[in-house]
């Protein structure tokens, strides 16, 4: 893992973006150059459901019903987490908070230092999303714009046929996009208020979105 910016190593991070926005990418590149840890709450719920401990198994219990993982029993799976970092180890949270109340539980434990919003128009984050596809065999994810597959609807890894799913299709991921930016407009407002809000162009390419996004790091 890369160290190349350990001034930056002790922040404590939120990223923020719609579906496409790159939070993921960002956080892993990030994370990767910083030394930060990069907590991504999907991991957690997965690691945490095949950990067989308490908390775990009660997080399991929601996610097998299908059922959103209450707020109270995330909260203590992330604060569980960031406990398990050595001392002084930052973070990066992805994918977590979602919601003004989940934010405030948060901050009652852990004293954030910046919320950062991947800012993307509309449209080109509908562009991003409806150019997903994967494969019917081995399940090997492409995009059409950054990794489309060397043969059109082919897989290049088995050959099998490509597909798209329900939840990237246009109609769908435009509706996706709607809700998300309707519940986090409270959770933008709840970080701005508090002067953590950092916004950064996300709509630029990838290189050039991490470029932006460390220059603005290095002057917290």
């Amino acid at each position: 893992m890369s160290r190349s910016i350990p001034q930056m190593n002790t922040l404590k991070l939120i990223f923020l973006g719609a579906p496409g926005a790159g939070k993921g990418t960002q956080a892993k590149i990030l994370s990767e150059k910083s030394g930060l840890a990069h907590i991504s709450s999907g991991d957690l719920f997965r690691q945490a459901a095949s950990s067989g401990t308490e908390l775990g198994r009660l997080a399991k219990s929601y996610m097998e019903k299908g059922l959103l993982v209450p707020d109270e029993v995330t909260i203590r799976l992330i604060l569980e987490r960031i406990s398990s970092l050595s001392p002084g180890q930052g973070f990066i949270l992805d994918g977590f908070p979602r919601t003004k109340p989940q934010a405030e539980a948060l901050e009652r434990e852990v004293e954030i230092d910046r919320a950062v919003y991947l800012k993307v128009p509309k449209e080109e984050l509908i562009r991003r999303l409806s150019s997903r596809w994967i494969c019917q065999n081995c399940q090997t994810p492409y995009n059409l714009l950054s990794h489309p597959p060397k043969v059109a609807g082919r897989c290049d890894l088995c050959g099998g046929e490509l597909y798209q799913r329900e939840d990237d299709r246009e109609e769908t991921v435009r509706r996706r996009i709607e809700v998300y930016l309707e519940q986090t407009a409270p959770l933008l407002d709840f970080y701005a208020r508090k002067g953590k809000l950092l916004e950064v162009d996300g709509g630029k390419g990838e290189v050039e979105v991490t470029a932006d996004l460390l220059c603005a790091l290095k002057k917290l």
